[in-house]
């Protein structure tokens, strides 16, 4: 019989079970930690003296004091003390400090990357994927400066933002 969910190992209620109010509570205290969850910080290793109820973190790779054995961990700060979720690939936390979102990919933490394979804007697609390299014009009969330098500029935005791959 299971005795904690799957994915974030929240305790689950056993038939018969004494004081039930127990586990129950310490399940809505980890939700309470990881659904929609705002963390102050990402990558501390020592835990905050003055956290509040509420407030969460990020453990970092060497953490120290409560958080010592906890790292990479979703710490949070509960009137009963530290909790911890281990992270599952395609965990999103908004990062206070850094003001984006970070997110887990199963092996690390990554701030402010945004994946995708198109950006939409008002129904109409902006951003794709990368196009091959474009050749900067060179040669022919007629030689107009200020096109060239106009093209060159393009490109190298459009090199610079990533959307062609260098020619």
């Amino acid at each position: 019989m299971m005795d904690e969910t799957p994915r974030w190992t929240l305790p689950l209620l056993a038939a018969g079970q004494a004081h039930k109010e127990t586990t129950h509570n310490e399940a809505l205290s980890l939700l309470d930690l990881v659904v929609q969850p705002c963390v102050e910080a990402v990558g501390l290793d020592t835990p905050p003296g003055d956290a509040q109820p509420g407030q969460a973190w990020i453990v970092g790779a060497r953490p120290t004091g409560a958080w010592a054995g906890h790292a990479q961990a979703l710490a949070g700060w509960t009137d009963g003390g530290w909790r911890f979720l281990v992270p599952r690939a395609g965990l999103s936390v908004w990062n206070h400090a850094a003001q984006c979102r970070s997110e887990w990919d199963g092996t690390a933490w990554h701030t402010g990357r945004v994946l995708a394979r198109e950006l939409i804007v008002d129904g109409k697609k902006v951003v794709g994927t990368q196009r091959p390299g474009i050749l900067l014009p060179d040669g022919g009969q007629v030689i107009d400066s200020e096109a060239r330098s106009a093209l060159g500029l393009i490109v190298a935005a459009l090199r610079d933002h990533g959307l062609i791959a260098s020619g």
